[in-house]
């Protein structure tokens, strides 16, 4: 049940939003891009990530989510291991965030959010063009992306034990490689710097 079909069968399912669909693949290429540097279980962590808010479209308010999705995964036979990651994403949970895993999930998902909110401002709506110091100055910013919770970012960083701009270089390297799934390849039509 924890192999990426299922976990994209299970998402699809429950998620009809492109936006959250999109956000999934972002936060999965995060987690198997750390997986590889970590040496851990790729296909673990990327499932983790892909599936981590697929409650959220349906039951997006903190008294639903992510419990009726941790109720599902149970439901269905999910390995715990798998179910507590999904539920440590969440301060308000009180589930302790303990293994390298939780700790990259919770590090990741936000921050993928705002990588993409950061590109898609960019002229020429590309990830490729976007630096991580570009995304450290949006940061500072508290208009832009307002949903996103910046201490979260810079609080799952410190946690995982990885500095802030390598972490978003890191993260912003990871979702190039997916870049076409997460709409964020950009576009041609974007001006062009004068010679």
């Amino acid at each position: 049940m924890s192999d990426r079909q299922s976990a994209w069968c299970l998402l699809t399912e429950f998620t009809q939003s492109e936006n959250l669909r999109k956000h999934a693949l972002a936060v999965e290429a995060c987690m198997r891009a750390y997986a590889r540097k970590f040496g851990e279980d790729e296909e673990k962590w990327g499932v983790v990530g892909l599936i981590h808010d697929f409650d959220y479209d349906r039951w997006p308010s903190p008294e639903d989510h992510p419990y009726r999705g941790n109720e599902i995964l149970i439901e269905r036979g999910w390995p715990e291991e798998i179910t507590k990651a999904v539920m440590s994403h969440a301060d308000y949970t009180g589930v302790a965030r303990e293994t390298r895993m939780e700790k990259a999930l919770f590090a990741c998902d936000e921050l993928a959010g705002f990588i993409t909110a950061a590109a898609l401002v960019r002229p020429d709506k590309s990830i490729h063009s976007l630096e991580a110091k570009s995304v450290k100055k949006r940061m500072k910013d508290k208009a832009f992306a307002r949903s996103v919770s910046r201490d979260d970012i810079v609080n799952g960083s410190a946690a995982l034990g990885v500095d802030l701009d390598e972490h978003i270089a890191f993260c912003i390297e990871a979702m190039k490689k997916v870049a076409p799934e997460l709409g964020l390849e950009g576009n041609s039509g974007a001006p062009q710097p004068a010679q």
